[in-house]
């Protein structure tokens, strides 16, 4: 009992600790409230309530403390594991992410499960987390991206009462590890020259597109032309088709969705495409081989794979055209505002610290006005 002898007392700056006997046996439970004297008389009103129910045989321990080891020893009731909870946090998630979230969330649910899945969600610390972290052979990116799934269904578990705290909260793995190199490898303009030499029709409408665009795939390929306004010369760019998606969903972030600016080689790449698929509301670019839409990039991929090859260019992932927009517009000259707008980041700082090896490269007189306007010349 406690040293008042209310069985009730402050066991943390978070937490009250209720003290009563069930079945015999004197039981300590913990309830997530901060020890103000308000909460303190809510705890006692709270173990009252207790109390009357064990008396009148109404109390279901397990559904009150569902957290407690005292309750699954009394009732006999077997403890939830972190995999019988992924499973179940993987299910009502389903219907809410898109569904390449989904399809990836799996893939990281069914590793973490391996190692993780037969320990009991209330047991789960931060030391088997660590611990499993260390096992893992890819970069802090990818650990941090396979925790993150991880995270979200601990903090909904914790939402929900299954556990009295996020072992994941304030959790950071990073082991030391070499600079990554950045996966930035635009076209330069004679190789852009060569592939759509390599290409004709259709195919070559969809490269020039996406050339000048910086679309995603995902996004070029869910283009309608109801998107197109021809007198102001944009794009709508409002959903995405991933390869894993059924149908185009909404595109990958809020800022995606946005108004692109059709350049010359753009508007150009529309005209010749018109005579192959013209139709309100119908996809812009579609499959040549098949005359259906694109299902995804893979098979964007084989016949870039094949152009590439033709062209003597050393071979990059069709994303690369995203890169070479960008990198284009920003040695140009172009805002880093409008160009960060254009490719639809959240951040003109995410788009600088992307490109900014592209920025200066084609400002060779950059400073010299400031030069000629402020220094000590006569």
């Amino acid at each position: 009992m406690a040293r008042n002898g209310s069985g009730i007392r402050k066991a943390s700056e978070n937490s009250i600790q209720i003290e009563f006997t069930y079945n015999g046996q004197r039981c300590r439970e913990r309830i997530k409230l901060k020890p103000t004297a308000t909460n303190l008389n809510r705890a006692t009103l709270h173990r009252q309530a207790i109390i009357d129910a064990i008396e009148n045989g109404t109390f279901d321990y397990l559904e009150t403390f569902p957290n407690s080891k005292n309750a699954k020893k009394l009732t006999g009731k077997t403890e939830i594991t972190v995999c019988q909870w992924l499973d179940t946090w993987l299910d009502r998630k389903e219907k809410h992410i898109k569904s390449s979230t989904y399809v990836g969330y799996t893939k990281v649910i069914n590793i973490l499960k391996k190692s993780l899945g037969q320990i009991e969600l209330t047991e789960l610390k931060k030391k088997h987390i660590r611990e499993w972290c260390e096992t893992q052979t890819s970069t802090n990116k990818s650990i941090a991206n396979m925790l993150s799934p991880l995270r979200s269904a601990l903090q909904d578990a914790l939402d929900d009462e299954l556990i009295i705290e996020n072992p994941l909260y304030n959790f950071r793995f990073r082991r030391n590890e070499p600079p990554k190199k950045s996966d930035i490898d635009p076209f330069t303009q004679d190789e852009q020259t060569a592939i759509l030499n390599a290409l004709k029709g259709q195919h070559k409408n969809i490269i020039q597109f996406a050339l000048w665009t910086g679309l995603r795939t995902s996004e070029l390929i869910a283009l309608e032309w109801g998107d197109i306004d021809q007198v102001r010369g944009t794009a709508h760019i409002q959903r995405a088709k991933t390869q894993h998606a059924s149908k185009p969903e909404t595109t990958k972030t809020k800022a995606g969705t946005r108004e692109v600016k059709l350049l010359q080689p753009a508007l150009q790449a529309l005209t010749n495409q018109k005579q192959h698929t013209f139709i309100e509301g119908n996809r812009i670019f579609k499959n040549p081989n098949t005359g259906k839409n694109w299902t995804g990039d893979q098979q964007i991929r084989k016949f870039w794979r094949w152009a590439l090859k033709r062209a003597g260019v050393r071979y990059r992932r069709p994303y690369q055209t995203r890169h070479t927009y960008a990198s284009m517009m920003l040695s140009a000259g172009e805002p880093l505002a409008w160009v960060s707008n254009q490719l639809g980041h959240s951040s003109v700082i995410m788009t600088a610290k992307s490109y900014a090896t592209w920025i200066p490269d084609s400002q060779p007189e950059a400073g010299n006005k400031a030069v000629n306007l402020f220094s000590n010349k006569r």
